[in-house]
């Protein structure tokens, strides 16, 4: 962070922003840039002999520039060593510059690097532009404005700037559950409303959600995942959730921790897989919901971002978790009833003891799948039932062996149903392990693989092939499925298309 966060006296080569304006490309000249970092050093000590801007659509300005980053505070926490060296920042702030809420330090100690990115923002809005992404170095600085609430992202991880944006876009929508978009109104009364005190305590909900960016493929895919259930089984628990459904219940959802059981809704009312996301993390991350049960005033974003539904929670056993949604918010009794029904029901046909076991068991391996013929007669059935066993046994032992996995030298594999909006995915198998570095790592590659297959004005792509060190990457997109795959770096390019050739059935 030291190249953006001015806390070392270091020197900054070229820095680009690249920025829209709303009808037509705006060109602005070195000394505008010159005044934007006078505005900067005056609110935080930067100093700055100009900076380089271009413009999404035509206009560029070329040439360097360098920006002398001073340390203003030493003493402050927020502006430790350890805290500059955060790989991953997120704030949110007010159009007046008030932090909000930062992912790291303490919000009070930020007041004057959040009137900083405020400055920014504005002094570029002033000038018919809006600022979406400044480079400095190997760092991104990702923007959006939502009314008079700006989300800023700061990161040296090599991830997209779309990407970065979903995110910023998933931690507005998460502010949404908690306040509905009705907070704007307070902004236009008072340009100094402090929200800081409506999100006291829900530090962790915003930390579970931004920790979620790691590990969880439901952020970028915009789907959701199910806990893998006989049919029997899952009927049993989609009927009875759907009997309590009517004009008083409008969502009944079964989840065991961030996976769908079940999900029953009135006539017309959809949940989009967004929502389901910022929903699961709101409760699995909120201890409270644990305790006993709880009706809480909820708002679901994509389906309606000014109101609140009333939210019924509660855990049945161990993590699984029925959420009952009303807009009755004298519901709770009406509520109550609808849950002991359904636990009824869910005890007497075993669907929570088969739920736990699934939890514990259940899940896909590469190494279980089939062998095609055309990968058999390539790869060898004697070679294939040879690695076949290594990969088991490894899974058994939990090690890691290095060079076995799937048929055709398959690691790991993502399929996402746009009809249903939901994926399923493979669990780490060795040589992939369950280790968060190599879960991120890989994470990582699929999410660059899906923002540059879904840049519009490049698109639409329908199949793109990438080789690295560490593997080889797939991803096949038709109007039904998207497929995203992880082979052995020295697979064949041809058994590797061949082997995503037969897409599972759904």
């Amino acid at each position: 962070m030291e190249a953006v966060l001015a806390a070392v006296d270091m020197t900054v080569g070229l820095v680009a922003v690249a920025a829209v304006h709303p009808i037509s490309a705006v060109q602005l000249g070195m000394g505008s840039w010159s005044n934007l970092a006078s505005v900067a050093m005056e609110l935080n000590g930067w100093r700055g002999s100009g900076m380089q801007m271009s413009s999404r659509c035509t206009h560029s300005l070329h040439g360097q520039t360098h920006m002398q980053l001073s340390l203003r505070g030493q003493m402050q926490d927020d502006m430790s060593i350890k805290w500059r060296k955060r790989k991953k920042h997120f704030f949110i702030i007010s159009h007046a510059g008030k932090p909000i809420y930062s992912r790291y330090g303490d919000e009070n100690k930020l007041a004057g690097f959040s009137a900083t990115l405020q400055a920014i923002i504005s002094y570029v809005e002033n000038s018919g532009d809006s600022v979406r992404l400044v480079q400095a170095g190997n760092h991104q600085i990702a923007f959006i404005m939502k009314g008079p609430i700006y989300l800023v992202c700061i990161s040296c991880t090599e991830e997209p700037f779309q990407a970065l944006k979903m995110q910023l876009e998933l931690l507005y929508g998460q502010m949404l559950l908690i306040l509905t978009k009705s907070i704007e109104k307070y902004f236009g009364k008072n340009a100094k409303f402090d929200m800081r005190p409506l999100l006291g305590g829900t530090d962790v909900v915003f930390s579970s959600l931004i920790h979620s960016f790691s590990w969880n493929p439901a952020t970028f895919l915009h789907a959701y995942t199910c806990v893998p259930l006989s049919c029997a089984t899952r009927q049993a628990a989609s009927g009875i959730l759907q009997d309590v459904v009517d004009s008083r219940v409008i969502f009944a959802i079964l989840m065991c921790r961030h996976k769908v059981i079940s999900i029953a809704g009135a006539e017309k009312a959809t949940l989009h897989p967004d929502d389901i996301l910022l929903l699961s993390n709101f409760i699995v991350s909120s201890e409270s919901f644990r305790t006993s049960e709880a009706f809480s005033p909820i708002c679901i974003p994509r389906y309606n971002s000014t109101a609140f539904l009333h939210a019924y929670v509660h855990y049945l056993k161990d993590n699984t978790v029925l959420v009952l949604l009303t807009t009755d918010h004298n519901g709770f009794y009406h509520l109550k009833d609808c849950r002991i029904r359904i636990e009824t029901v869910l005890n007497k046909s075993n669907v929570l003891n088969e739920v736990k076991t699934s939890m514990l068991n259940a899940g896909l391996h590469v190494e279980d799948l089939p062998s095609d013929p055309i990968v058999q007669s390539s790869y060898g059935h004697q070679q294939h039932d040879k690695d076949h066993k290594l990969a088991v046994a490894a899974r058994e032992t939990k090690k890691d062996i290095v060079g076995v996995g799937g048929p055709g030298g398959l690691w790991h594999f993502m399929y996402k149903s746009i009809y249903l909006d939901q994926y399923v995915a493979s669990e780490f198998s060795p040589p992939l392990t369950s280790h968060r570095a190599q879960k991120s790592s890989l994470l990582r590659a699929y999410q660059n693989l899906y923002s540059s297959m879904h840049i519009e004005a490049l698109g639409p792509h329908k199949m793109q092939y990438r080789r690295d060190r560490n593997y080889i990457l797939l991803c096949w997109i038709t109007q039904d499925f998207e497929l995203y795959a992880a082979f052995d770096p020295l697979a064949e390019k041809k058994l590797d298309i061949s082997r995503v050739g037969r897409r599972p059935k759904h």
